[in-house]
């Protein structure tokens, strides 16, 4: 059975958010589609997200093995097995769904603590003669990314503004999910007339968004 992971990073109400409305919008229409997909949903602002200490890891981004975590406190105990619950489920997936604003031409922070979560050695990345490569090739994998953002921003310096949605497509590159799309709900502007224009517009392209995954 294929699992569809949503992923949203916003504290504002699903209503109120132009990129988990759309979202939530493209969840719907994947699983009309794939009826036999499981949906696991996910709030990086409700879901405890660990902040990484070296005293998890036994090397670069490899948790530490279990003689060494024995030795930490019980709370410390309790975040590395949050952090390998996130990433075991993050492994488990086969669609992601990611949902977030663009804030500062970036994203909100709790999105990095969770990447940084599912990048571990062993798990979703492995190195060989010191050179890192992913391990998220072992099957079908698709990564989709809906951003909000309040500007119309052309084509032509997109690249140069969507540094978040860059960095998370390279870092899924990285980890081994080639497939990647980007659905932009752009130009959501200062009024609510202009918001939902935005979604709009953007819920246009879903259809042939949803054609194009295949298993």
């Amino acid at each position: 059975m294929k699992k569809l992971l949503y992923i949203t990073v916003n504290t504002r109400p699903e209503e109120m958010s132009s990129s988990k409305t759309v979202g939530r919008k493209l969840a719907n229409s994947i699983l009309e589609k794939h009826t036999d997909m499981v949906l696991e949903e996910l709030d990086l602002y409700k879901e405890h997200i660990p902040q990484l200490k070296s005293c998890y890891f036994q090397s670069r981004s490899t948790i530490a093995n279990a003689e060494a975590l024995m030795k930490l406190s019980n709370e410390e105990q309790q975040e590395v097995r949050q952090i390998l619950r996130l990433c075991d489920q993050f492994i488990e997936a086969d669609i992601y769904l990611l949902a977030a604003p663009m804030w500062s031409l970036s994203f909100p922070a709790p999105l990095l603590e969770y990447i940084d979560c599912v990048v571990l050695g062993d798990k979703t990345i492995a190195f060989e003669d010191k050179k890192p490569h992913g391990l998220l090739n072992d099957k079908e994998r698709i990564f989709i990314y809906v951003q909000s953002s309040g500007a119309n921003i052309p084509w032509i310096i997109r690249p140069a503004l969507n540094k978040g949605l860059n960095y998370v497509h390279d870092i899924m590159k990285f980890i081994g999910i080639s497939k990647f799309e980007e659905l932009l709900v752009d130009g959501t502007g200062t009024t609510e007339i202009e918001r939902l224009e935005a979604i709009e517009k953007a819920e246009a392209k879903i259809a042939s968004l949803v054609e194009q995954i295949r298993f």
